[in-house]
């Protein structure tokens, strides 16, 4: 069986799996589609939260942004998954405990006040809506690699596949989806990694194989990767950082309270029946997720390596990188390069006129690399690569069989398809529970508040494939952006709900609307968007990354500080909560058999 019908079978199956389990779990109260009858087992719900968690950014981009930066990108690994035990044990029991089905709810009862519900909907759709757009984006990459169509098509394919399980399934449907999505996902990431680790070093598990030695040789797999890219005029693969130390702290930062500000991830923890079972949920999840991220950095060292053994054969043979004839003829390419350069995300440009390709650091400051290009006739890098590729394409590069290849593709689609549920039920849940019932429409009886559930649902799927189709300006880079909203808005608020019961509904309010307006500010005012005058850009900010050198995705953890200063500041100079506010505060913090609760404390 050829390549591209292997993969329409796999994905195939992969779709049926999820229509199939969303007809049978499909949602009939409320309850069942906002928190799936918070009846979800807690290793059901562990693995769910995984799916939902790990996004196309995890599945897709992080071992290639990895690849890319090298050490510097250890940053998501230490961002995503500190900032999940960060919920795990500090906001998801205490959230269970409250028993409300979304973020906005819980801010609006804890805060006494409409207006705070409001106010935390409008931070919700912010950073769900700018997560969504990398989603979307996930869903058309891999649709136009694998499926052979255009990536406008694969929007339409993804939207109507999210449609059939998460309108009328709701959370009920989408938990039982995700646990599905995510075996394919995991096995899909795995799977290929056991493969390329047994070829590079000839250990089974890609944990070890990474500090493994590099096959046919006396040397480790990082020191030959070390060797091969400062050869080449690239940083050394293991100490390259993300900037200064400041911008990698506060980017790990940002993407940690991101995370656990993010409310696709904590509305999960509604669906278990007890606060225990959210507790365990959360571990089980962690594991879950310790698979692949653990698996990650392998993943983008292997791939690296073999990316460019590809491109320069002297690498496996340890001889001179800047050879005449070391470097691929274009015309002898192998077959993935001619399938991804359809897709736009690798392309080749001949500056030299040799026919060969040329993949170095063409703007290195290491003199030596630069004077044996120049010596050898080169004149620039010619292959570009998109990192979004590296994972994808991983399978094709090391010449795994089709079967392979196409569990990728689905696992790709998994990862974000999950996702976009997860998203697309948050903003659902907001619009029709929050701001519906919550603020406008009180008495609105169950079935109609279902009903606009699944309206407001397919409204945002619309939204969401409009976005992925046009993405805004400062797309590039949307998922950090996301976790950085919604660490300078969302997260201070919770924390604040749950560990001070002094603070008042003016200081949360003020307090998230100072939050979000500083991180969009400093966003925006970087990217030149809205700020134009003629066809000059006004700067605002002092140019780029003007604040102590953070760049704008590492700009949430500004924005919460600010957020938590703010609102204590405010919270000083206004009237404290009503006593049965702080009372309900402590009852949620203080276990089951503690100190009664009188409120006088």
């Amino acid at each position: 069986m050829d390549l591209q019908t292997t993969i329409y079978l796999v994905v195939g199956l992969s779709f049926a799996l999820y229509i199939g389990i969303a007809i049978w779990a499909r949602a009939g109260s409320t309850s069942e589609f906002y928190a799936a009858g918070g009846g979800v087992h807690p290793v059901t719900n562990g693995m769910a939260t995984a799916a939902d968690w790990m996004s196309a950014a995890s599945f897709i981009s992080m071992a290639g942004l990895i690849s890319n930066m090298g050490y510097g990108g250890g940053l998501f690994l230490m961002g995503w998954t500190g900032g999940y035990v960060l919920l795990a044990m500090l906001l998801a029991p205490y959230l269970r405990k409250f028993g409300k089905f979304t973020v906005p709810q819980f801010i609006g009862d804890r805060f006494y006040s409409k207006s705070a519900s409001t106010v935390a909907v409008v931070c919700l759709l912010t950073a769900s809506i700018t997560y969504i757009i990398g989603q979307m984006t996930g869903v058309g990459v891999a649709f136009s690699r694998f499926l052979g169509v255009s990536a406008e098509t694969g929007i339409y394919v993804g939207m109507a596949i999210v449609f059939a399980y998460a309108v009328f399934g709701g959370m009920k449907g989408i938990t039982y989806t995700q646990v599905a999505q995510y075996i394919v996902l995991i096995l899909a990431y795995t799977v290929p990694a056991v493969f390329i680790s047994l070829q590079l070093t000839g250990n089974a598990l890609p944990q070890l194989g990474l500090g493994g030695t590099y096959s046919g040789s006396d040397v480790s797999l990082l020191q030959k990767l070390d060797q091969v890219v400062t050869d080449l005029g690239f940083g050394q693969y293991t100490t390259t950082t993300a900037g200064s130390t400041l911008n990698m702290f506060m980017y790990t930062l940002s993407l940690m309270i991101g995370t656990a500000g993010l409310p696709h991830v904590i509305m999960r923890f509604f669906t278990v029946p007890k606060v225990k079972d959210a507790r365990s949920s959360a571990g089980w999840a962690l594991v879950f997720i310790a698979i692949l991220y653990t698996t990650a950095p392998a993943v983008a060292a292997m791939a690296k390596l073999n990316l460019h053994g590809t491109v320069n054969t002297a690498v496996a043979a340890g001889g001179n990188l800047y050879a005449p004839d070391a470097s691929l003829r274009y015309e002898e390419r192998p077959d993935w390069m001619k399938r991804w350069e359809k897709t736009g995300l690798l392309k080749f440009e001949d500056k030299n006129g040799d026919g060969r390709i040329q993949y170095y650091n063409d703007k290195s400051t290491n003199a030596d690399a630069k004077a044996k290009a120049a010596e050898a006739g080169w004149k620039g890098n010619e292959l570009t690569v998109n990192p979004d590729i590296i994972v994808l394409a991983n399978p094709e590069i090391a010449l795994l069989p089709n079967w392979v290849i196409a569990l990728v593709a689905a696992g790709g689609l998994a990862a974000a398809l999950s996702t976009a549920a997860g998203l697309l039920m948050a903003i659902s849940a907001a619009v029709s529970h929050d701001l519906v019932k919550g603020v406008f429409a009180p008495n609105i009886s169950e079935k109609n508040e279902l009903l606009t559930g699944k309206i407001s649902m397919a409204v945002a799927i619309v939204i969401a494939g409009w976005l992925g189709l046009n993405p805004p300006g400062f797309a590039a880079g949307t998922v950090a952006l996301a976790f950085g909203i919604a660490a300078s808005s969302l997260f201070p608020a919770i924390m604040m709900g749950i560990f001070s019961k002094k603070m008042n509904k003016e200081g949360a309010i003020v307090g998230m609307l100072a939050g979000l307006f500083v991180t969009l500010f400093y966003v925006f005012a970087h990217k030149g968007i809205f700020f134009v005058k003629g066809t000059e850009y006004v700067d605002l900010i002092g140019g780029p990354n003007s604040f102590f050198g953070i760049t704008p995705e590492a700009f949430g953890a500004v924005g919460a500080a600010v957020n938590f200063v703010v609102a204590f500041v405010v919270d000083k100079v206004t009237k404290e909560p009503p006593v049965h506010i702080q009372a309900m505060v402590e009852a949620v913090r203080i276990p089951r058999g503690a100190k009664a609760v009188d409120g006088a404390h």
